[in-house]
């Protein structure tokens, strides 16, 4: 049985299937509770029925995982030769995942380490493959941590909304709470900082919005070699199109992923979301 560092992350990377099975990154499902029924993300809800939910205005809420449920990933880990753990999750600002993660480690069967890397979708996703990929090369736990944190310091999240009335619900806007007296005059564009979702700028149209987010990915980008994700939720065509627009526009673009974000952060964020990930390699 050959020894090697396992990298663990959450659902909420939204890293593709079969990068996850290349790289041997394990995901542990956060939960979307819709109505009375306790769903698993990726495998027991979709996007579809998520949107179709919350359009219907039906109640829509979300939890972490429980410490057992890390528990018994880091010990199948550490059963098909792990040596030590790496376990890397969205901001523990937005979610108790981290936390339940970290209560979980103190009583595997190999070291793990906990990261708060302070992001979600894919700028989570890109901070896992960047440990995952040091793991591969024969590097230490603390080697990918290190890669992981590099990474997530090298990587922004810029968001386009409908309406601000998902997050205000879910709690998770933080500052972005300044917008809510004007929300129905504007198109707020988010950013994640500091682990929160915050303020970016308020633009009066939806096509007005989207060009500014297109605009701000691509000075974020500059000439660097940079892999980038778009995400949306029930919004494929506006996603598709802001895509290869940047495809145009980035000298330095590695990988493109164009994605729906699952039912974790669009029961958050709601339909018409469009995001953008740049991650400097």
């Amino acid at each position: 049985m050959s020894r090697h560092v396992a990298i663990v992350t959450d659902s909420t990377a939204y890293l593709p299937a079969r990068t996850m099975e290349r790289h041997r990154i394990t995901a542990v499902p956060l939960t979307v509770v819709l109505g009375d029924r306790a769903l698993e993300e990726g495998t027991e809800i979709s996007t579809r029925s998520l949107a179709q939910a919350l359009q219907k205005r039906r109640p829509v809420t979300t939890s972490r995982p429980g410490p057992e449920v890390f528990a018994e990933t880091y010990r199948r880990a550490a059963e098909s030769g792990a040596s030590g753990i790496v376990s890397l999750h969205l901001s523990a600002e937005l979610s108790g995942t981290h936390d339940a993660a970290v209560v979980a480690a103190r009583q595997a069967p190999v070291p793990v380490r906990v990261v708060d890397t302070g992001m979600i979708a894919m700028a989570l996703g890109f901070c896992a493959l960047a440990a995952a990929e040091t793991a591969e090369a024969g590097g230490t736990v603390d080697e990918a941590v290190t890669a992981a944190e590099k990474r997530a310091a090298a990587t922004s999240a810029y968001f386009y909304v409908d309406t601000l009335d998902y997050l205000r619900r879910g709690g998770r806007i933080g500052a972005a709470q300044a917008l809510l007296g004007s929300a129905l005059a504007v198109k707020p564009l988010l950013q994640l900082a500091g682990g929160r979702i915050e303020p970016l700028e308020k633009v009066r149209t939806a096509s007005k919005a989207i060009a500014r987010l297109e605009e701000i990915a691509a000075d974020r980008a500059g000439g660097a070699q940079v892999d980038v994700a778009v995400h949306h939720l029930a919004a494929h065509e506006r996603a598709a199109a802001l895509a290869e627009r940047l495809r145009v526009r980035l000298p330095g673009l590695a990988d493109l992923h164009v994605s729906e974000v699952g039912a974790v952060i669009g029961a958050h964020t709601g339909p018409g979301l469009l995001g953008v990930v740049v991650s400097a390699r």
